[in-house]
Parts: structure tokens; C-alpha cells; sequence
């Protein structure tokens, strides 16, 4: 059974999701064009505000992490890996990594792609300030209930 985190937010005429190596989910109301890799802002919720349950799923290193933003029937999927050293500490912002860099903002490492990866239709959504919806789910082998 996967775990889930949903988090609303919206666009903003400045997303570009240009990012080669992130992408990012943040409470800010504001953007500037230099926030290539941010995809919403007006977040509901950032990583501090998650369930223990799921920081604490996303902390084994055999957890795949997904990430679904769906904005004005545009959808996109990216997945990752979860690591022990994953905080869920920022109260601002949701930071996917294709990296293996982890900081507070840290939600996923080694992740599929960053923001220019992202279906251009949605990104262009997000830039004409559509709602979004986020949702962040994580998974393991662990979650199979096989007899030991």
C-alpha cells in the first residue's frame, strides 16, 4: 500500500520549468523569472507539514517516490528513490532532485527528470496560472505482505 501526500497549489506567469536538475513546489505567492525550477506556488503544504508516517516510508532507501502534478487536464508523472537522510523539514518548499544532494527542502532523489522534463502543455498551464494538484506517493518492497 502506497502512501500519499496531496499538496494544491497554482501557476504563475513566470514558470518556466528550465531546470536541468530540479524541480520545486513552493508556499511562496511569488515568483521571479530566475525560479527556473519551480512548477507551483501557493502551496497548501510543504514537507514539514507531511504525515511521520510517510517521511518515515520515504526514509527507506528501497522506496520509489512519485510525484503527479495534474494542471487544466494536463497530468505528469516523475519517480525517484527515497533515502535515509530525507529531513521533511521546510516549511516553504518541495524540492525532486535528479541528484543525490539532500537538504531540508529534499522530497525525492535520483529522480527520473527535473523541470524540463515536464510535458510542455502543463508547463504552459502552470505559466497561465492554472490550479494544481500535487501528489506525492512513495512505495517500497517492504509493502508486500509476503509470508517470511
Amino acid at each position: 500500500m502506497a502512501l500519499e501526500e496531496v499538496i494544491h497549489a497554482r501557476g504563475h506567469e513566470h514558470i518556466s520549468a528550465d531546470h536541468a536538475s530540479t524541480f520545486e513546489v513552493t508556499t511562496d505567492d511569488y515568483l521571479t523569472p530566475a525560479g527556473d525550477c519551480i512548477l507551483a506556488i501557493c502551496a497548501d503544504r510543504a514537507p514539514a507539514d507531511f504525515d511521520p508516517a510517510f517521511v518515515e516510508a520515504c526514509r527507506d532507501p528501497e522506496a520509489t517516490i512519485t510525484m503527479t502534478i495534474a494542471a487544466d487536464g494536463y497530468e505528469e508523472t516523475v519517480t525517484g528513490r527515497g533515502d535515509p537522510d530525507l529531513e521533511f523539514a521546510s516549511e516553504r518548499s518541495a524540492v525532486g532532485r535528479t541528484s543525490e544532494y539532500v537538504d531540508d527542502r529534499t522530497v525525492m532523489l535520483e529522480a527520473a527528470f527535473a523541470a524540463e522534463g515536464f510535458d510542455r502543455d502543463l508547463v504552459d498551464a502552470l505559466a497561465d496560472g492554472a490550479e494544481a494538484t500535487i501528489r506525492l506517493a512513495v512505495s517500497s518492497v517492504r509493502d508486500d505482505s509476503r509470508p517470511e
